[in-house]
């Protein structure tokens, strides 16, 4: 019972470890597919996240189900982690990891448009509607700049916004599987599901192993990746995910991409242009209106007759 009750303690810090580790993942994902095919890369990636998370549940003998329900809510995180990560690493040929990152912040508009149909969450407020569309105002602006800049670089808007739909159905999906399960073992049961399907599209779209021409910062970034982005990334994901709704967790990516967009500057070179500051200021602004806004506008009016 008292490990049972110090659980949700464990929310704020896991909140923070998977801010911090989805700031880094974009740099991480560029950095890793430079001179490493991206499905070798994220085929890599997900093998060593499985063998140090399988290697924890036998070390700490934690049960792994594998009962029908077990097997659809690692089927539903499959869809996430291998739609939406696979496409990112095509697309970060195409993409800087900030803008990456801050389309990605478009998560919680779709995990909410999303949740109401699957899980039957109340149907956007006015203030929600405005915010969506601000949000998307910012995307336009991101998306019109960027693709002025290089013919190619539609091509990773259109992967990275089909990730990030991915992504936002995978988390509502998640939701709807009623089971009591160990984020670790969630972890690990999605992981067994997606990492023959990462090597599944190796064999496909490369199918070849040019050792000599990988480079140690590619390498770092595949094991970093491995280790943080992957493994504990996860783990916290699915953690936070049982005790909050799709649409909060969600509220991740209102965070990540000013420390990842700043990131990209310092460590990687990035140009950040007026235009995707304006962009990323308005997507950020939707991100917080539709997060806070009916709660600041609830207060207000609780406010008003006090005041008058």
């Amino acid at each position: 019972m008292s490990a049972q009750a110090a659980l949700p303690k464990l929310v704020p810090i896991s909140f923070l470890a998977v801010v911090l580790i989805w700031s880094t993942t974009p740099l991480g994902i560029v950095w890793s597919s430079e001179s490493v095919h991206p499905t070798m890369a994220v085929l890599l990636r997900m093998v060593i996240a499985l063998v140090i998370g399988a290697f924890i549940l036998l070390l700490a003998n934690i049960r792994l189900p594998l009962s029908r329900n077990a097997f659809k809510l690692y089927g539903f995180s499959a869809i996430g982690i291998v739609g939406g990560m696979l496409l990112s690493y095509f697309a970060a040929r195409y993409l800087p990891s900030g803008t990456m990152s801050l389309i990605f912040g478009l998560s919680p508009l779709l995990s909410g448009l999303l949740a109401q149909k699957l899980l039957n969450e109340p149907k956007f407020s006015l203030m929600r509607i405005a915010a969506f569309l601000i949000a998307f105002m910012g995307l336009g602006v991101v998306c019109s700049a960027k693709l002025s800049l290089d013919s190619d670089n539609w091509i990773g808007l259109v992967l990275v916004l089909c990730a990030v739909c991915l992504f936002s159905l995978s988390g509502v999906l998640i939701k709807t599987v009623e089971i009591s399960i160990h984020p670790i073992a969630s972890t690990v049961g999605a992981l067994m599901i997606s990492t023959p399907l990462f090597a599944l599209a190796w064999l496909l779209f490369d199918a070849s192993i040019p050792l000599d021409t990988w480079s140690m910062k590619s390498i770092a970034a595949i094991i970093y990746l491995g280790i943080f982005g992957s493994l504990i990334g996860f783990i916290g994901y699915f953690y936070i995910l049982q005790h909050l709704n799709a649409s909060t967790v969600a509220l991740v990516t209102l965070i990540t991409p000013v420390f990842a967009m700043a990131l990209g500057a310092i460590l990687n070179n990035e140009t950040i242009t007026y235009e995707l500051v304006c962009g990323a200021g308005l997507v950020i602004s939707g991100l917080g209106l539709y997060q806070f806004g009916d709660k600041l506008l609830g207060r207000n009016a609780i406010k008003q007759p006090i005041d008058s």
